[in-house]
Formats: structure tokens, C-alpha cells, sequence
């Protein structure tokens, strides 16, 4: 009951989260500064922070959630797993290269490369847990959904770099520097560190405790999810908000939100439009819809605040869609719902 509650009113609990930190960071910065020690990882020393720490888990579990024969069935038709994954890659790249010759005519141009340099951190997550749970609340194809985040997850080490280079050829100066140094020296291992090992640990964990054991904690798992997410994205947002509304840029903030909307809409749309390419039925199209449209923003933010701490604005993209999505997820459940019952 409590658990159903919270998911049909997680995304208000997220907005209150947000809200808090605007007002109330002190906490949210505390916990983004808490040092939790340290670890070697080939020869490497890594520093652990509450925030990775945070999103390892939330990865752990959803990796927990994961039932390996559940993805055989993907091999009997990989086409539309292989076009999911390309589109998540392409389509926001595209995207990004639109707005950075709409936006030449913006006034300020240090606003426009804070846009577009938030719009690459974006493009280069891979698909989101979440979009399995929405993709079950509209019939669609699970195994789908799950193989898309499987796939994009183990090759974000490589496809992260290639999209955050991309971004660093688009945007100029310090921005462009940034990217490009994080592509090179510091992507590949934290998604490896705090994305795919924690994802894979959970999965090793599932096949060891068995279907019935993961079953049996699965409740208490989600409760501690929700709970964990909005801690993460309360300390994430403590960064960038307060900041917001202390020294308000109400045209800058609009026009990034119009930008972050349209992005959404169009990933989106470019799983309905994949889907109808090759044929597939109502189920992997509601499947293909969220995955492309749904981002690990988790990951995205807290990449973006350990990367770009000198400039917090870079992470208001990554916060708006991290929002927008959701929203875009119901208006997308519900119009699969009208299209069902109308059929």
C-alpha cells in the first residue's frame, strides 16, 4: 500500500526535493562533501563520496531486479534492441547540433554553451531503470525495455566518451575543455566504478540468491530506492538551485526549459517513429518510447557535479529533463491508454 502510494506520487516527491534544496542546501552540500574513504581499483585510488555511493546502490538494486532469462528472447529479433541503442546515441546528438545553430542568435553566449554543454551530459547516459516500470504500467515489452538498458549500460564506458567528445567539438572554451577532458580521463571509469559494477554485482547477486529470495526482498528494496533517489537528487540540486533563485535569470531558465522539453519530445517520439520503421507491435513500441525518452540522469548529475562544481548551471539541463521526463512518461502512459481503449 505504502509502496503504491509512493510510486504513483514519486514525482512530487522529487519536485518537494528539489524545492528543499533551494531553499534548505545545507544538508544536500553536507552530504555531497561527505567523505566516505577511499579504494584501489586497477592500481587506481578512487575517493568515495556519498553521492556515487548513493547511485551505486540504486544501480546494484536495479541490477537485482534483473532476471538473465528474461533476455534470451532478444535474440530472435535484435533489430529493434540495435536501433533503440543507436537512436539513444544519435537522435539527441542531432538534436544538440540543432540548437547550437539556433542559439547563435541568443545574446548571451556563455548561457548557450552552459545549455548545450547540460544537453551532452544528457545525450551521453545511458537509458534509465524507470523506463522498465513505465513500460510495465503500459502492457509494453519488458524484455525490450530491459535490454535496452542492459545493452546501453555495459557500453557506456565506450559511448559516453564518444557522445561527451561530440559535445566538446560542438561547444567552445572552458566547456569545451571540460568535455573533452572528461571524455578522456575520467567517464569511462566512473561508470565503470559506480554504473556497471554495481549493475553487475546485483545481477551475480540474483542468480545467487535465487528467483524466490529476490522476490521475497523486492519490496523492501524498491522502499529504499525511492528513498535513496530523492536524497541523491535533493544533494545533486543543493549545488545548482539555490544559486537559481538567489540571482534569478528568468529568460535563461525559460529558454533552457523549452530546449529540455523539446529534447524530451523528441526522443520520445523517435522511439514511436523506430518502432513503426520496423513493423514492431504496441508493446515494443511503448517499450521502445520510454527507453529512448528516459535517461539515467542519476548518473548524469552526479557526474556533472563531481566534473563541472565551478560551473552549477551545467547541471540545470540534466535536473529539468530529469523532471520533464517523468511527466513526459505519464502524458505517453496515458495516451497508450486512450489508444487501447479506443481500439
Amino acid at each position: 500500500m505504502i509502496l503504491h502510494f509512493i510510486h504513483k506520487h514519486f514525482i512530487w516527491i522529487i519536485v518537494s526535493a528539489y524545492i528543499v534544496a533551494a531553499i534548505f542546501p545545507e544538508l544536500g552540500l553536507l552530504m555531497r562533501h561527505s567523505e566516505l574513504g577511499s579504494v584501489d581499483i586497477l592500481r587506481t585510488k578512487i575517493s568515495v563520496s556519498l553521492p556515487p555511493a548513493m547511485l551505486a546502490f540504486l544501480l546494484f538494486n536495479a541490477g537485482l531486479g534483473i532476471r538473465a532469462n528474461e533476455l534470451t528472447d532478444l535474440k530472435r529479433k535484435p533489430s529493434l534492441l540495435v536501433a533503440g541503442a543507436a537512436g539513444n546515441l544519435l537522435v539527441p546528438l542531432a538534436f544538440i547540433v540543432c540548437v547550437n545553430v539556433t542559439m547563435k542568435l541568443w545574446q548571451e553566449p556563455e548561457e548557450v554553451q552552459q545549455i548545450l554543454t547540460g544537453l551532452a551530459l544528457v545525450a551521453s547516459m545511458p537509458i534509465a531503470g524507470a523506463s522498465t516500470a513505465w513500460a510495465q504500467n503500459a502492457n509494453g515489452n519488458l524484455t525490450l525495455s530491459l535490454g535496452l538498458i542492459l545493452l546501453t549500460t555495459l557500453a557506456s564506458p565506450i559511448l559516453t566518451p564518444l557522445v561527451l567528445h561530440a559535445g566538446g567539438f560542438i561547444t567552445t572554451g572552458h566547456y569545451s575543455e571540460d568535455l573533452h577532458e572528461l571524455a578522456s580521463s575520467g567517464a569511462d571509469l566512473f561508470l565503470g566504478v559506480w554504473v556497471i559494477l554495481p549493475s553487475l554485482l546485483g545481477m551475480l547477486t540474483h542468480r545467487i540468491l535465487g528467483e524466490r529470495r529476490s522476490a521475497a526482498i523486492s519490496p523492501y528494496l524498491k522502499l529504499s530506492n525511492f528513498i535513496v533517489l530523492a536524497l541523491l537528487n535533493y544533494s545533486n540540486a543543493s549545488l545548482t538551485l539555490p544559486g537559481v533563485i538567489a540571482q534569478p535569470d528568468l529568460d535563461f531558465v525559460i529558454v533552457m526549459l523549452i530546449i529540455v522539453i523539446l529534447l524530451c519530445a523528441v526522443m520520445f517520439g523517435a522511439g514511436y517513429f523506430l518502432a513503426r520503421l520496423l513493423r514492431a507491435g504496441r508493446a515494443e513500441m511503448a517499450s521502445m518510447m520510454f527507453g529512448l525518452g528516459m535517461n539515467n540522469n542519476g548518473a548524469g548529475l552526479v557526474m556533472a557535479s563531481l566534473a563541472f562544481s565551478n560551473h552549477p548551471s551545467v547541471m540545470l539541463p540534466i535536473i529539468f529533463y530529469n523532471l520533464i521526463q517523468h511527466f513526459m512518461a505519464a502524458l505517453v502512459d496515458k495516451m497508450l491508454s486512450v489508444t487501447d481503449a479506443t481500439d
